[in-house]
Order: C-alpha cells, then structure tokens, then sequence
C-alpha cells in the first residue's frame, strides 16, 4: 500500500489553491487530484525533489500526450506514458520567462537614475531584459506607456497597480543589458519556442500570446546570456558594466530553484555588499530574512518584490498585479 508523501500532498494542494485557483481551473483540478493520487505519488518521490514540482509535471503530461487531458484520465495517462513524461521532466525546467513581471519591476527601474545597464539572474531566454520595448497597460487603461517603436506587433502587459504604487511616467532608458543562466535558452530553437508555450497555464491565452509576442521583439535583438552560475560567474559580468550606468542585479522567480540555502544567503550577501542596485521578486518564503521586514499579514498567493534588501511591494506572480507596501 502506497504511503502519500505530507511533502507532495502538501505542494500539490499548496499549488491549487494558492496559484492555480482562479487562475487556471484546469491545473487547480488537476493540482487537487495528484495530491491525493497513490500513482503519481510513487512516480514523483523517486524524482529528485526540484523535479517534483507542479507546472513540470503538468508541462510534461500536456507535451507527451499533445493535448490538455481531462482530470479522470490522468492515472492512465501517467501509467501508460511514466517513461516518457519522466525523461521530458528529467531533461526540461520550468523556464517559463515570464515578459509579463516588468509590468511590476518597472516603478523601480524608472526612478533610478538613467541610463540602466540590466543584468538578469536566472534569465531563461532573457525576455524580461528587455522592459524598455514592451507597452504596459495599468489599471484597464488608465494609466499607458509605450516605447518609441510601439507597433501593433509591441507586447501589452496589463497590470493591476494598487492606489499607492508609484506608476512611472516614461519608460527607462537601457544602455546595456545581459543575462546569467544555467541553461539558456535558444529562442530560434522551434523544440524550445514548443516547450515554452506548453509551460503557459490552460486557459491563460493573453499569456500564450504575450509571450509569441514577446519572443518575436526578443529575436530581433541579440540579447547577452552567459552559460553560467550566478555566484560564479556574476562578478566577471558585472564587471562589462559600462561607465556612467547605473549597473542593476534582479531576478524573478529564480531563487526558488536554489535547493542550497546557503547559496542563496551567500548571493544575498553578494548583493549587499556590491556597488549594485539589486530588485529581487519572489515567493517571500525564498528570502525569509527580507519577508520577516514586513508587518502585517502576507496576501496569498503573491511575491514579495525587494529593493537593496527592503521590501517595496506585493506582485502577482506573473506580473498581474501590484501592491506597495507601506
């Protein structure tokens, strides 16, 4: 008899109802059943534990079967196809590089002084390096930027700004912008534009497009990303800053994937102790020594987005949404 693991029952249900629901009805379902289901909990608890974890495991179904299942066909689907949905999930990560949080990183990067050399921690395809040539959308229209080359073909990201965020006026000036990432990714690659959109929640189609939009500015630019480690190789990076910028570190949804608290504790100190501007926007209990500032109880469901190491807001986890703190 199949012992359920608290571990996987508790992320699974975590992931329902705190990200999927009304998000994604379809991954909420799905997230509520595999917490419960003795097969897929013998198939997750011989994976290593930063394979475990949800929207993998929903990317893989949907890229083996080519197709959105429906919840009661999951424990068949995971018998007949566990080799194969194990072998994507072994070689692919969840790099969804989502072009939608500079809605959210943006009240921080317009009000420092100009001109910004960006360096992107965990960058994926580097596609929120380039915040300088998205238009965004606050508050249903009430409040529009857009850069200068804005086209019918520019990505929107909509963001709901809460009354006390200071929304910027112009959209900041990038002289220079690199990325550091483990795994970068090819974007002329068609196997890895497929995984990508498959990473994408069912039922989040502006997402889906935003990022084919996103993509297409992306592919145009030559964006530097560096095959590296962020403790490792950062410091050589930072060193290409160009004179007269503003050098700003920041990462999104990255830390996560660090298992090594200590490694995180050390890239904090990194941060720190440079000369660097550092935006970090995750999960608040990635950095808890930065989530412990703040009074109050936590909204759910939201990433905490920090300045130098102080908390500035509440984010909605793919830039949905914005909320300062006080």
């Amino acid at each position: 008899m199949t012992v359920l693991s608290s571990a996987i029952e508790h992320g699974y249900l975590g992931f329902a109802f705190h990200e999927a629901k009304d998000n994604s009805p379809i991954y909420e379902e799905w997230a509520t059943h595999i917490a419960g289901s003795p097969i897929f909990h013998d198939f997750l608890m011989v994976l290593p534990e930063a394979k475990q974890q949800p929207n993998l495991l929903f990317a893989a179904i949907r890229w083996v079967t080519g197709r959105i299942p429906e919840v009661a066909e999951l424990d068949d689907i995971l018998q007949r196809h566990s080799a194969a949905i194990k072998q994507e999930m072994m070689k692919r990560s969840t790099q969804t590089n989502e072009a939608g949080r500079c809605a959210v990183l943006l009240p921080l990067l317009a009000r420092l002084s100009q001109p910004l050399s960006l360096i992107e921690v965990g960058a994926s395809a580097g596609l929120c390096l380039l915040p300088d040539h998205y238009a965004y959308d606050y508050n249903d229209g009430a409040h529009a930027l857009a850069p200068e080359t804005n086209s019918p073909d520019t990505p929107v990201l909509h963001c709901q700004a809460a009354s006390n965020v200071p929304l910027p006026t112009k959209l900041p000036e990038v002289a220079w912008r690199a990325g550091v990432e483990l795994n970068p990714l090819n974007l002329q690659d068609e196997d890895t534009l497929a995984w990508l959109q498959t990473l994408i929640w069912p039922g989040q189609e502006d997402r889906l497009h935003r990022l084919q939009k996103a993509t297409a500015v992306a592919k145009q630019r030559k964006i530097q990303l560096v095959k590296g480690d962020l403790l490792a190789d950062l410091p050589a990076l930072l060193e290409q800053v160009p004179a007269g910028t503003t050098p700003v570190v920041f990462h999104s949804a990255v830390l996560y994937y660090i298992r090594d608290t200590s490694k995180r504790d050390a890239f904090v100190d990194l941060m720190l102790n440079s000369n660097v501007h550092w935006i970090s926007n995750e999960a608040p209990g990635v950095l808890p020594q930065l989530a412990d500032k703040v009074s109050g109880p936590r909204p759910s469901g939201r990433f905490l987005l920090c300045e130098n190491g102080t908390p500035r807001a509440w984010t909605g986890p793919h830039g949905q949404s914005v909320e300062w703190i006080e």
